[in-house]
């Protein structure tokens, strides 16, 4: 069975993209038979990595049902050409916050010959508890070659890495609130943005703590790639977070109403509900002084960064997509 992925129309790789390209040339360098489906001929699409998984224009794109037919979440229009020609269709839910927002008027989950794929714990149990249906479970990876910690970090001042474009007036927010509990001085804010993927690694390798501002998310991958380069994590989880997000303080102000699966490390970071700054500017002065006393509880939650890390690399991913594609 051949597997086409629909590929988006973006102007430059998101991380839900990537994890497309990702799948397609796992399955490629595995031998199984797959391409990416461009649908504008202008808009990004992945050139010059070596042994990638071929991509081809829209217009050029016959499905039968013979063909696997992945198209991501909040493309649900782009279904149709495998509805209409029978293949083995699934959606891929990258983020659960648009499972729903770009169904047409009229039209359910429940009347759509589609399977799920979901890219969390978390987006599974919110596919299974609104649809009824299951989703087996493709998470992201990192490469551990890049995003692995220093040998040691500077500690003369601690330096908070965030990414201004997610929520951008909630760490405002933070910030403030921060500021004036412990003094507009006392760190340093190291902005990631604009960078490639090496500088992004680079800037967390040189930060103490990464801030969390994004929601709502499927599996946020900065969280993580902060975790893999030595950061304490603070902050919101997008909810999809929590496939990998467990707490690191002993009496946490907040916990997650959903059952969190089992996994083989401890906390790794201090986590607040989704838009609340004040518990999250809490977190982030209690990081502060964790790191500057050298706690055993901040200790404790770097090695759980390490495995976590571990968990989700690129390694992992293949396994998992093979596995999955095996049983599909």
């Amino acid at each position: 069975m051949k597997t086409c992925i629909f590929l988006p129309p973006v102007n430059k790789p998101t991380g839900g993209v990537t994890v497309l390209r990702q799948i397609a040339d796992i399955l490629h360098q595995a031998g199984r038979e797959v391409c990416l489906v461009a649908r504008e001929k202008g808009g990004w699409r992945p050139e010059g990595l070596a042994n990638a998984a071929p991509v081809i224009e829209w217009s050029d794109l016959h499905l039968t049902k013979d063909n696997l037919w992945l198209v991501p979440e909040g493309w649900v229009n782009a279904l149709a050409p495998g509805m209409e020609a029978g293949a083995y269709c699934v959606n891929y839910v990258q983020n659960w916050a648009y499972l729903f927002s770009a169904l047409p008027e009229g039209v359910d989950w429940h009347n759509l010959p589609v399977e799920f794929l979901a890219v969390s714990e978390p987006v599974s149990q919110f596919i299974k508890q609104s649809t009824f249906k299951d989703s087996p479970i493709i998470r992201p990876g990192i490469d551990r070659s890049i995003f692995h910690p220093s040998d040691k970090k500077k500690t003369e001042r601690i330096t908070v890495a965030f990414m201004p474009r997610k929520n951008k007036a909630l760490t405002q927010q933070i910030k403030a609130i921060f500021e004036h509990r412990v003094g507009s001085n006392t760190v340093n804010w190291l902005p990631i943005e604009g960078m490639d993927t090496h500088h992004v690694a680079e800037a967390l390798r040189s930060a103490h703590i990464f801030l969390a501002t994004g929601f709502p998310e499927g599996c946020p991958l900065p969280p993580l790639e902060a975790m893999a380069c030595g950061c304490l994590p603070v902050g919101f989880t997008g909810f999809g977070g929590w496939d990998y997000m467990r707490q690191s303080q002993p009496i946490p102000r907040y916990t997650p109403w959903i059952e969190l699966r089992e996994v083989d490390w401890g906390g790794n970071g201090l986590w607040c509900a989704d838009g609340d700054v004040l518990d999250a500017a809490l977190c982030l002065e209690e990081a502060v002084t964790m790191i500057r006393e050298d706690d055993l509880y901040m200790t404790a939650a770097l090695e759980s960064g390490q495995k976590t890390a571990d968990a989700y690399s690129t390694d992992e991913q293949k396994l998992a997509v093979l596995t999955a594609w095996d049983a599909l």
